[in-house]
């Protein structure tokens, strides 16, 4: 295992240039702090440093070994300043992943009743739903977004459950949307360019399954991962695009992009997946009670 005192002391030598002016910025013998770089190159099996006039270089290995080692201590000298704030009950920690077959939109409405927390830290993750379950297991995450539950799994000790099931609804620019193509909808889909979420996502067989029940045949102009982005180059005029309703309050805050019409019997749904140690976090408590009460209201729309 890598002992991180010696990479310190590496890393101090690399720092101030030198042998000399590690030994007098950390009150040690030079020959002690050298023993401790030679013990590091043997642990890694590289050298690090080599001379270089009255001081010393980094090696090729010595540039990659210190990159990390300013990464690890910059963090390190961060962590005092964070252990009083947490202790003081300063900072409000809350890390979520969010699955990439979500509507990124509709996961901004669900974490918005927490972001006007005080000293909020909010760490976002995004990635494949297993990895994520993973994470979560490890309580790297304190609570999942994803658009199907948790798998039956006890090893996982995981428990989930559906926050919204919310109507998707088609929105465009205005180029595309206006009383002609509203009054023919959905059939206008047929000549409109159509933009989608990719396969990643749980709403696409929906979608896919709408089209043919309706005798759709939309022209597929692009395929995106991420709502956001997706919103972004349709509002450029790129094409018309579905939303959950639940997003679609974040739609409304780009220029130009009007609603075109509603899928009928097409719905997203949104799945909050937490372990059980992790079950009594306030802020998971609170995006799942303002999810569950937005629920319970009649829809505006």
């Amino acid at each position: 295992m890598l002992n991180y005192r010696h990479l310190y002391y590496f890393w101090v030598v690399t720092k101030e240039g030198g042998f000399s002016r590690a030994a007098e910025r950390l009150d040690m013998a030079v020959q002690t702090i050298s023993a401790q770089v030679r013990e590091l190159e043997k642990a890694l099996g590289h050298q690090l440093l080599k001379p270089a006039g009255r001081g010393v270089t980094m090696t090729e290995a010595g540039q990659a070994a210190f990159a990390r080692a300013e990464e690890i201590f910059q963090l390190g000298q961060l962590i005092p300043e964070e252990v009083r704030a947490a202790a003081n009950g300063q900072i409000a920690r809350l890390a979520v992943g969010l699955s990439d077959g979500i509507s990124k939109l509709a996961a901004h409405a669900l974490l918005e009743s927490v972001l006007d927390t005080p000293a909020l830290r909010l760490v976002c993750h995004e990635g494949e739903f297993e990895q994520l379950l993973a994470e979560l297991a490890l309580h790297h995450l304190d609570l999942v977004l994803a658009g199907q539950p948790a798998p039956r799994n006890p090893n996982l000790r995981l428990t989930s459950e559906r926050l919204v099931e919310s109507p998707v609804e088609w929105y465009g620019p205005a180029v595309h949307v206006h009383p002609e193509t509203v009054a023919q909808f959905p059939q206008s889909l047929n000549r409109l360019p159509v933009l989608l979420p990719t396969g990643h996502s749980a709403l696409r067989p929906s979608l896919d399954r709408w089209f043919e029940s309706k005798g759709l045949r939309p022209q597929i102009v692009g395929e995106f991962e991420d709502s956001a982005l997706l919103a972004v180059f349709a509002a450029r005029g790129l094409g018309v695009f579905p939303v959950s309703s639940l997003g679609a309050d974040d739609v409304g805050l780009m220029p130009g992009l009007c609603l075109l019409g509603r899928c009928d019997g097409v719905k997203e749904e949104i799945h909050a997946i937490r372990s059980r140690r992790g079950q009594h976090h306030p802020l998971v408590l609170q995006v799942i009670a303002a999810a569950h009460a937005s629920a319970a209201r009649p829809a505006s729309r």
